[in-house]
């Protein structure tokens, strides 16, 4: 039965429809809950006594079952039923009559519990307690970012009903959040922000909340979301393309004061040092095919600083006509101590001509052009992204392509090195001369551990050449760190092999682009993989390549858009490239004001 309390004040009468309240004093409050928990109990265990003796046998007494009750309970029982029953009091009564000293050791207790707890889900749990009792500014930046959210709404729905002061109002107040949150910090005012913003959303949702129109509002902002959303994505990959294929300006300098002191300064007519070196089969021979000076630079600098006997070692520099004085200007005015360096301009390469070569050829047609230049071309808009990066002007350059020509380059030559111009030397890399390939004309590291590097990624296996030639989940590899038996390579006619796929490439239907690809094609099965400490990629577009990895490498590959020579590049890996550029240089010290 439900009682009522009624407060009686003075010169109230009374109804009895009335509901009254009477205010009590504690004390008194506290003496009558005691009585009534202790009626309580008195009353239940009368009653389990009767409930005994209705079930007992009929012919005991009522004295006689009362007795076997008592007797019944074991003494050890008993004994512990009494002192749970002290505690039990005890704990009422302290509950009851708790001072602040009682009430702050049982928060600070239940604090140190709570501490050893591991709770998955984090939040703001019970703010009356005093290790909660901060705000979180994270989520007090997602409520305001919220707000804002639910402010364009009723914005936009107060505008289409001529709420014009509402609508200004609600618009203030979304400038002022973002304010906030563009300055990414809270305090006092910003506190007071949200809440004046959420002041004004609930009289905005008292006046217009329409459950149809407020979600066909959200759908709009959705699908306004995800179209600008789209629009900054594509932005940002053109820039970042753009960005990738521009060359800095102190580098841009650097080639320039080369180039000018080449001529005016009488190099020209120096010349190369140690040719009997250039074509002897026993030394270790270096191929680098790049335009890209202070790379070049970085990559001969690097190597020569871990061997033992610099003197050994040949660096074969391939470039253009436009880079070819620079280049050379370098490295006779900055050759590493006893190493030997041969530069060479492609453009001499009599022999390499659209005749001869089928991706030359390719290059020079109507078609390719477009293909690259013409803007809105169907083909280019059709591949999105992936176009963008092969757009890059160093894969139409015949230097991303001589790889295949390698024994035509160096006809004397038993094994080459090929090195990228983005990779960095941490290592002894000797040792890779005496690897039995057994049989293979390409060492490389196989790049297989992702699902994505397998072959079906970059060749087109809904074409039946490709299908019946080659397996889909065949590893890959990586170029930037390749040693190849010239050799091997002649007796397979391996420039043979990949004339003859690119000859049937002319639709570029059958991989993508790149280099990549077609070396896939012209090497499978003539692959031998190496040890993967040999050469750790991503430096170019991984944040997180395991630094571990990176240590032990004996190459680090910037592989990727974020080149360390590039503003773009993850400062965390900048060091290891850097510290082989010499900033004392005086051509460096005239370019670089400290963009490098």
């Amino acid at each position: 039965m439900t009682q009522r309390w009624r407060r009686i004040s003075h010169g109230t009468s009374l109804r009895g429809s009335d509901t009254i309240f009477i205010t009590l004093p504690f004390n008194t409050v506290k003496a009558a809950l005691l009585a009534a928990l202790e009626n309580f109990f008195q009353e239940g265990v009368e009653h389990t006594k009767e409930r005994e003796l209705l079930h007992s046998d009929g012919k005991q007494s009522a004295e006689k079952q009362t007795l076997n009750w008592k007797i019944s309970i074991d003494p050890v029982k008993l004994k512990h039923h009494e002192l749970r029953e002290k505690m039990r009091n005890v704990q009422v009564s302290q509950l009851v009559e708790k001072n602040n000293e009682i009430e702050a050791k049982m928060q600070a207790r239940a604090i140190a519990l709570s501490k050893n707890l591991k709770i998955p889900v984090k939040g703001n749990y019970g703010i009356w307690r005093k290790d909660h009792s901060y705000t979180r500014v994270d989520s007090t930046l997602k409520l305001m970012r919220d707000q804002i959210i639910m402010g364009e709404v009723y914005a936009s729905i107060a505008k289409s009903k001529d709420e014009t002061k509402l609508y200004g109002m609600i618009m203030t107040r979304i400038k002022d959040s973002r304010e906030v949150i563009k300055r990414a910090t809270l305090d006092a005012l910003s506190y007071n922000q949200a809440k004046e913003l959420g002041r004004i959303l609930s009289v905005a949702k008292e006046k217009f909340y329409d459950c149809f129109l407020v979600a066909r509002k959200l759908r709009a902002m959705v699908q306004s979301t995800e179209q600008s959303n789209n629009a900054e994505k594509a932005k940002a990959a053109f820039l970042t393309q753009l960005v990738a294929k521009t060359l800095p300006k102190p580098i841009h300098c650097l080639s320039l004061q080369l180039s000018n002191d080449y001529y005016l300064q009488g190099y020209a007519k120096e010349k190369t040092l140690n040719l009997d070196r250039l074509e002897n089969p026993s030394l270790f021979h270096y191929a680098i095919f790049s335009d890209n000076v202070l790379a070049t630079a970085v990559v001969v600098n690097s190597t020569v600083s871990h061997v033992k006997e610099p003197e050994k070692h040949v660096f074969h520099v391939v470039t253009d006509k436009l880079n070819f004085a620079a280049m050379k200007m370098w490295f006779l005015v900055n050759s590493p101590a006893d190493a030997t360096i041969e530069v060479l301009n492609i453009d001499n390469f009599k022999w390499l001509n659209s005749s001869y070569c089928p991706v030359l050829r390719q290059l020079e047609s109507t078609e390719v052009k477009d293909y690259y230049f013409k803007a809105g071309h169907p083909s280019t808009v059709s591949d999105g992204d992936d176009s963008l990066k092969y757009r890059n002007p160093k894969y139409l350059s015949m230097l991303n392509h001589l790889r295949f020509y390698l024994p035509e380059v160096y006809p004397k030559l038993d094994k080459v090195l090929f090195l990228d111009d983005d990779i960095v030397v941490q290592k002894d890399l000797t040792p890779l001369w005496s690897v039995n390939l057994q049989g293979m004309v390409n060492g490389a590291v196989e790049t297989c551990k992702e699902s994505f590097h397998r072959f079906h990624t970059y060749l087109n296996f809904s074409d039946i050449m490709i299908k019946q030639n080659f397996d889909p989940n065949a590893c890959g590899w990586a170029y930037g760190m390749n040693i190849f038996d010239l050799k091997e390579w002649k007796k397979r006619n391996i420039t043979g092999i990949y004339h003859r796929w690119q000859s049937l490439k002319a639709d570029r239907m059958l991989w993508k682009l790149g280099s990549l690809p077609p070396g896939l094609i012209t090497f499978y099965n003539l692959t031998y993989p190496l040890d993967r400490s040999w050469h750790v990629l991503g430096l170019g577009y991984d944040a997180e390549v395991n630094s571990t990895e990176i240590e032990n490498a004996g190459v680090v590959h910037y592989n990727g858009n974020y080149k360390p020579w590039l503003e773009l590049a993850f400062p965390h890996y900048k060091g290891y490239w850097s510290k082989y550029v010499n900033f004392a240089n005086p051509y460096l010290q005239l370019c670089n004001n400290g963009e490098i």
